[in-house]
């Protein structure tokens, strides 16, 4: 592929309506070229709308749409030199591989000379070189899915979007083909828009994520900052494993949580209502033997229920005042100690780098 095969995306205030419902409520946002950018949200959110006013399936009320400097606000789909994965790969089976990965050639009117070189190339570019004459129905699904894939790159689009292309596969090929898809990726430099409702997808595959919530956007971020930096409530619960718990405020840099003080190590948000967003792995059993002890939050708690996960343990337990907490353990931590018991009263620590507080 080459330098013409990525290029900036540039959203800008784009709104769909049906009727009295806002599918899409003002969404801008920018594109690196050869960035790979993941659309986040709940059902309904939005995010599947966003990547049709992309693609060109669906009609924005208002705003527009630009990719390489030109706007295609209303431009049909096939004139938007954008390649597209579904999410159901939308392969035609009574065509060979080759056939299939032709077709946006053959849609375009290329010139059929230079079709067998092209597909050879896209489908090395998935590992799949040799496989032109095989039938759909003789592949396996992550197969399938590597020839939806090199149908979306073979005609050197300025864009790709994918439609959630990984949701019909189990749980072990998923996190595969999710690496594949990062490595692929990295190897063409390709700009790339892919929808998705799996939080951890997002967060493996993404240089940035654009969360959504009811048609808005809600917080843009690498996987970094948005797992550790929250903007909202709705962030923090939506991304990992957290609890949300009201505090209020104890001075510039601390919350009480009950009648206890947790220091942080990030700015105070402005609101009057707070929530202390924990994350169960950030939690942990305290041991008596951090070197940094009395710098940590503690927090007393009583151990209520205890679920070994092989990799983890999953401790549930309540606060003095009957709050409800949880906390993840890695097998090699827990380990050297003492596996709790229901019953069991303990010292939990959390570091004030990771006690995030959000609006609440």
């Amino acid at each position: 592929m080459d330098a013409r095969a990525k290029a900036d995306v540039s959203i800008r205030s784009a709104a769909r309506r049906y009727g009295p419902v806002v599918a899409l409520d003002d969404v801008s946002i920018d594109i690196a070229p050869g960035e790979f950018v993941s659309l986040l949200g709940p059902s309904g959110s939005g995010k599947t709308t966003l990547l049709g006013i992309l693609g060109g399936f669906v009609q924005p009320s208002s705003g527009s749409v630009w990719v390489g400097g030109r706007d295609i606000t209303f431009a049909p789909p096939h004139k938007r030199d954008i390649g597209i994965v579904f999410q159901n790969y939308a392969l035609f089976p009574h065509m060979t591989v080759g056939e299939n990965v032709a077709y946006p050639l053959r849609a375009r009117r290329q010139p059929k000379s230079g079709w067998a070189k092209k597909v050879s190339d896209a489908l090395a570019m998935v590992e799949l070189s040799g496989y032109e004459g095989r039938r759909i129905a003789q592949l396996s699904g992550g197969q399938r899915q590597r020839v939806a894939l090199a149908r979306a790159m073979v005609f050197e689009p300025q864009l790709i979007l994918m439609d959630e292309p990984l949701s019909a596969l189990d749980k072990q090929l998923r996190e595969t083909m999710q690496i594949e898809l990062r490595r692929l990726h990295r190897k063409l430099g390709a700009t790339i828009v892919y929808v998705t409702h799996d939080q951890r997808e997002a967060l493996t595959m993404s240089d940035r994520v654009a969360v959504l919530r009811n048609g808005r956007l809600v917080q843009v971020d690498t996987p970094e900052h948005l797992y550790d930096r929250p903007r909202d409530a709705f962030v923090a619960s939506f991304i990992g494993e957290a609890t949300l718990l009201s505090v209020t405020r104890a001075g510039a840099d601390a919350v009480l949580l009950g009648a206890t003080v947790l220091r942080t190590a990030h700015p105070l948000p402005h609101a009057e209502a707070l929530l202390l967003a924990v994350q169960t792995e950030k939690l942990r059993i305290h041991d008596g033997h951090d070197d940094n002890g009395a710098q940590l939050n503690q927090l007393r708690c009583r151990v209520t229920e205890v679920l070994y996960q092989g990799e983890s343990l999953r401790v549930f337990a309540t606060l003095p005042d009957g709050t409800a907490i949880s906390l993840r353990q890695p097998g090699s931590y827990h380990a050297r100690l003492q596996i709790p018991a229901p019953g069991m009263e303990m010292t939990v620590v959390l570091d004030p780098q990771d006690t995030i507080v959000v609006p609440a």
